[in-house]
């Protein structure tokens, strides 16, 4: 009797490295650029400071490229990708998003190696990134008639403006204006973060969890933008104790926020509670920041570092480090589940914000405790370069080829970049 001829399907094939897919959306080169910055950013200031160039060098180098460089630019990643949900309209793809990363990248070298000549030149392309990317938001906000959204691209050009007074101040030297430029610069970033992450931690988490229904609490959110607003300008019109009481209500709002949304129904999803760890770590950081302006700091509170590394490290970045996974898997069509790689990101960086507010602490081993909470930085970062790259430079598993085009004629070329994502 012949045998029967065993036809197996083929296995498939993963999708070859794309750079149509990955200038498709704005967080799969920017979430690149921000987190590997953040890797080399950090081993330059802790184990290799001499490589730092004036004149932006030193604590203001570390502190603009933390601020400006690495965190301000995950979120224009994250908030150009969600527009396209928010307004059905991609803001930024192709050659523009492109051209957008450049000005970036020719920034971040500029300000290290660049003499004053290549100052003036980071200034001008890190400008044209944020009025590119706030141009864009603008753009995409006022033809879908997104009124809600009207006021996201102008805290990205208040982020921009903070950045240019910033550079100003370090130029002359002022290290008094220096700080309080700084300052601005972050409360702005605070504001963006409020405004990102109250959104979508209530949405993700009732996603994520079985007859889970807690309050999108639009209107606390509210009055958090408006207090937000008000600590900026007191701190500009040089009034400390208004920015504090601000500052102090801004974060028991956001304190009484988490508490609303049941934080002991996402204990066991971890991209739920790191998101849930980091917001409540960013109302801490605003009331720590109340504190000192307010002349009520003892302690490690007397120093403003305090309250810059909880804003920035316990608020910004373990909100980051839980976004870049949680919004990265959802736009790459991916299960919203954590594997060990992330689950050991999500620790490193809970360890690298400890670790760096203890060596806060004048101690003999406040530089061995420095030194390991920057390894623990680079690790998590590291690490999720490590396991996110190879997706993020690759189509969706799920996106359709293009189309064949008929023997003997040129192949179709799409033009057009709209993310066709789960909308929130």
């Amino acid at each position: 009797m012949p045998e029967l001829l065993a036809i197996e399907e083929p296995a498939p094939s993963r999708p070859r490295p794309s750079l149509h897919a990955f200038l498709s959306l704005g967080f799969r080169p920017l979430y690149i650029a921000g987190t590997a910055w953040a890797v080399i950013a950090v081993a330059i200031w802790i184990f290799t400071p001499a490589l730092i160039g004036a004149p932006l060098s030193g604590v203001a180098w570390h502190a603009h490229e933390m601020l400006w460089g690495f965190i301000a630019t995950i979120a224009v990643a994250f908030l150009l990708t969600a527009s396209a949900n928010w307004t059905g309209i991609n803001p930024l793809h192709g050659t523009g998003l492109g051209v957008l990363c450049l000005l970036w990248l020719a920034a971040r070298l500029a300000y290290l190696f660049g003499g004053t000549g290549g100052f003036w030149l980071a200034a001008a392309c890190e400008s044209a990134f944020f009025l590119g990317a706030a141009l864009a938001l603008l753009r995409v906000m006022h033809k879908a008639h997104s009124r809600r959204n009207y006021g996201i691209p102008w805290l990205i050009l208040g982020l921009g403006a903070a950045n240019l007074l910033y550079l100003q101040a370090a130029l002359r030297g002022d290290y008094a204006a220096l700080i309080q430029r700084f300052d601005l610069g972050l409360l702005c970033m605070a504001v963006i973060a409020l405004l990102i992450a109250r959104r979508v931690i209530p949405f993700f988490a009732m996603r994520a969890v079985t007859g889970l229904k807690i309050p999108m609490l639009t209107r606390s959110g509210h009055a958090q933008m408006v207090l937000g607003v008000l600590a900026i300008a007191a701190a500009l019109a040089g009034l400390p104790l208004a920015a504090a009481a601000a500052l102090a209500a801004a974060g028991l709002i956001g304190l009484f926020q988490v508490w609303a949304w049941r934080p002991l129904a996402v204990r066991a999803n971890p991209l739920l509670w790191i998101l849930y760890l980091g917001y409540t770590a960013l109302s801490l950081g605003l009331l720590a920041a109340a504190a000192y302006l307010g002349g009520l700091e003892s302690g490690p509170l007397a120093r403003p570092a305090t309250y810059v590394h909880v804003i920035a490290m316990g608020g910004f970045s373990v909100l980051i480090i839980g976004m870049i996974t949680r919004t990265a898997l959802g736009h790459l069509g991916r299960p919203l589940r954590v594997d060990r790689s992330m689950t050991w990101s999500y620790g490193l960086m809970i360890a690298a914000v400890v670790l760096r507010l203890a060596a806060l602490w004048p101690a003999s081993v406040s530089q061995a405790l420095l030194h390991a909470a920057a390894a623990c930085w680079i690790a998590c970062l590291a690490l999720y370069l490590w396991r996110f790259v190879p997706m993020l430079i690759r189509p969706r598993p799920d996106a359709a080829p293009p189309p064949q085009a008929p023997r003997g004629q040129a192949p179709v070329t799409m033009v057009r970049g709209s993310a066709q994502e789960p909308r929130p």
